[in-house]
């Protein structure tokens, strides 16, 4: 496969989506994101459903924008508090911290997501194949800047989000082997995240903010502290 798009699925860990071409190659679950990943030999990019890049204060200008874009579907998008926040030891603590840096607290949802983000993070600090996206940005992306009527989870959406995966040539196959045991939109983000991650490879990807250009500086310009680079979402 030449790029590999993954998803965050519950107590199964994580889910991935490979294509080669832009076209569906295979499926791959491991418990672990390090694992899954170096179980795709030899992929040229990867693209994360999960929050990579943290800034020091305030709320992350790739949220907001994302927000923004998806009108409708902006609740999709947590808003995702400082680094700080995510390395106290409880919800009770990180929202206080959260509260102390951005004037608001931590929602349960997004705390929620501590453990993979923390696993998630650390593999994107340590390879630079790896890109934050968000499949419902990806999925508007893909419908023509509309963003979805339908919530993934629901009959219709489902339905709607594999038609538009088919049209841009990831046709996902009725038996996916180790994936088949994932929930239907776990499956379906992956694949928006692939064709994400194909849409990086070739150098036409979009972004949010859309100057995150290490080489310009402007004011919406968030780098991570920790990391050096550019905190966006690329889609």
């Amino acid at each position: 496969m030449d790029v590999l798009g993954i998803d965050a699925c519950g107590k199964q860990g994580w889910v991935g989506v490979g294509l080669t071409d832009g076209a569906y190659v295979g499926g791959l679950v491991d418990a672990r994101l390090d694992a899954l990943i170096e179980r795709a030999a030899g992929v040229g990019t990867i693209a994360v459903d999960m929050p990579l890049g943290l800034v020091e204060k305030g709320w992350r200008a790739a949220d907001l924008g994302a927000r923004a874009l998806l009108h409708v579907r902006r609740s999709s998008v947590f808003l995702v508090a400082p680094r700080a926040a995510w390395q106290e030891p409880d919800y009770v603590a990180a929202g206080d911290r959260c509260h102390e840096l951005t004037g608001q607290r931590l929602s349960k949802q997004a705390w929620a997501l501590a453990p993979k983000l923390l696993e998630a993070r650390a593999c994107w600090l340590a390879d630079e194949r790896i890109h934050e996206v968000h499949p419902e940005v990806s999925f508007c992306a893909l419908a023509g800047g509309v963003p979805l009527a339908y919530a993934k989870k629901t009959w219709r959406g489902q339905n709607e989000r594999r038609r538009l995966l088919d049209a841009a040539g990831i046709t996902l196959p009725d038996e996916l082997g180790e994936a088949d045991r994932v929930p239907a939109d776990d499956v379906l983000d992956a694949a928006a995240a692939a064709w994400s991650a194909h849409r990086i490879a070739l150098g036409v990807a979009a972004r949010i903010p859309e100057t995150s250009d290490l080489s310009e500086i402007s004011e919406m310009f968030e780098v991570d502290a920790e990391g050096g680079r550019a905190i966006e979402i690329r889609y």
